[in-house]
């Protein structure tokens, strides 16, 4: 019997790519499987709709896998509003998108975390909702335990000084101790801190939860959301599927030549001799920043590829740009100093760059997908967490698992909540990028021996497959 699921990611491009890969594998996997994907306007307007990504999906004709654009409407260039109503107010539009399928093969909805109030959609249509976490188990687990906290012990994080309390959570889902000070800042905002609460209160309505990790990666952690946990604590069953990665080469014409340039000058690299340093499409540095960043890496000794871009005004309105007097900026003499071994660039080719095998290190801001990208290509990290669940990413993957090296415990800031971060020293960043360009670093040998347990997850019978079957079994058991 033939079985239609609905796909309803968020715009942010990081939940879209990891959406549409998980939609791929499902109508790769098993041919009774069709999937739309309905794709949202961004709380900005239509940007997620106009991207070059989206375009190129809408390009490609596939039978049983295909994209309904939903339109912003009058919201084009309108102030952006809190994403919670932002989602409700798409649910007439999905409705709508919904209604024009077939009901007799539709089997459920497969909902973003930020999308849960569409439970409510899927509910008129009388199909269960399962949950598709684009982030990793850890910071799921910490999300159930936080709102289990204020629902059943009255306990609010939102009112602990997030960047001073010494005090330590003790989360059912982690081996040790979590440090107030490691919470993503998130949760000290009130109105965020609703909204997380409400949204993982939803996340127990879901039939399963399927999230982007691996059973080899986060086994602690999956073991103990696959228990009862605490009391009145009931979770819905999880299945860790990935990593689910956005690994094709996609470049719009506007970045081809540069793109060239890039790995033409790693491909004349030593082998692992590279230290790369990208901190996603948030990512910016002040000046002073940039000037302690640039003192590291002369000091350091290593050759480096630097991706660095300034901060825009209001980040929520305009993305971080290039900066166009990098002279001015950098130590003076620096470009001199450094020419025969450094490349300072504004936009990367992420994956191409940790693929090619001049990269022996990477300085990233710790999103899920980047470090999942890091360890599928065996390459170690250090964490410079800047926005979002990155503090907890950093405590999960430095101290958890030992996958990442430290730069610092304690990062203060999240440019997403307009808190301003404290000021890394050059002292500090040569540290951590001499011990993460170390030859025979343990950490560098658990991250190759964890790619080659991702890879092999992802063969027919990994794990991830396994997961992957589960869960293909119980939607197609909803139709009848």
């Amino acid at each position: 019997m033939k079985s239609h699921l609905v796909f309803i990611p968020f715009s942010g491009i990081s939940h879209l790519r990891s959406a549409v890969e998980m939609a791929k594998l499902l109508v790769e996997q098993d041919d009774r499987l069709s999937v739309t994907v309905i794709i949202l306007p961004s709380r900005f307007g239509d940007e997620a709709a106009s991207s070059p990504y989206v375009a190129a999906l809408s390009a490609a004709p596939n039978d049983r896998l295909r994209y309904e654009i939903i339109s912003g409407g009058d919201q084009q260039n309108a102030e952006p509003i809190w994403i919670d109503i932002h989602i409700e107010n798409q649910k007439q539009k999905v409705r709508r998108a919904v209604a024009k399928l077939d009901s007799s093969t539709l089997a459920g909805f497969v909902v973003d975390m930020f999308c849960t109030s569409m439970i409510d959609v899927a509910n008129e249509f009388g199909v269960p909702s399962y949950l598709f976490y684009t982030s990793n188990a850890g910071a799921l687990g910490l999300a159930f335990h936080v709102q289990h906290l204020y629902d059943e012990k009255n306990y609010d994080v939102s009112e602990l000084d997030l960047d001073n309390s010494e005090d330590e959570l003790v989360v059912p889902f982690l081996s040790r101790p979590y440090p107030v000070k490691c919470l993503p800042r998130g949760y000290a905002s009130k109105e965020w801190f609703r909204i997380f609460v409400n949204q993982s209160r939803r996340f127990r309505e879901m039939k399963g939860i399927l999230v982007n990790t691996a059973a080899e990666l986060e086994p602690y952690v999956l073991e103990s959301l696959s228990s009862g946990g605490e009391s009145g604590d009931s979770r819905p069953p999880v299945y860790p599927v990935g990593p689910l990665l956005h690994l094709e080469n996609q470049v719009d014409d506007s970045k081809d030549e540069k793109q060239s340039e890039i790995l033409a000058w790693l491909d004349e690299q030593p082998a692992k001799s590279v230290v790369f340093l990208c901190f996603g499409s948030l990512g910016s540095f002040s000046e002073e920043q940039a000037r302690e960043i640039a003192v590291a890496l002369e000091r350091s000794g290593h050759r480096f590829l630097w991706s660095l871009r300034r901060p825009s005004q209001d980040v929520m309105k305009e993305r971080p740009r290039e900066y166009t007097n990098l002279e001015e900026v950098i130590p003076k003499g620096f470009f001199d100093r450094t020419k025969e071994r450094g490349k300072v660039i504004g936009w990367a080719p992420q994956v191409a760059v940790l693929e090619n095998q001049a990269i022996g290190g990477f300085v990233t801001h710790c999103g899920w997908n980047s470090m999942l990208e890091s360890l599928w290509f065996g390459v170690p990290t250090a964490a410079w967490p800047l926005y979002a669940e990155q503090k907890f990413n950093a405590f999960e993957m430095v101290e958890e698992l030992g996958l990442t090296v430290e730069i610092k415990r304690y990062w203060r800031g999240d440019v997403l909540a307009g808190a301003a971060a404290d000021l890394v020293m050059a002292e500090e960043i040569e540290r951590g990028i001499k011990r993460l360009m170390e030859e025979d670093s343990e950490v560098r040998k658990r991250v190759k021996e964890m790619s080659e347990k991702c890879q092999v997850a992802l063969k027919d019978g990994g794990s991830s497959r396994i997961a992957l079957q589960k869960f293909i079994q119980d939607v197609t058991k909803n139709i009848v």
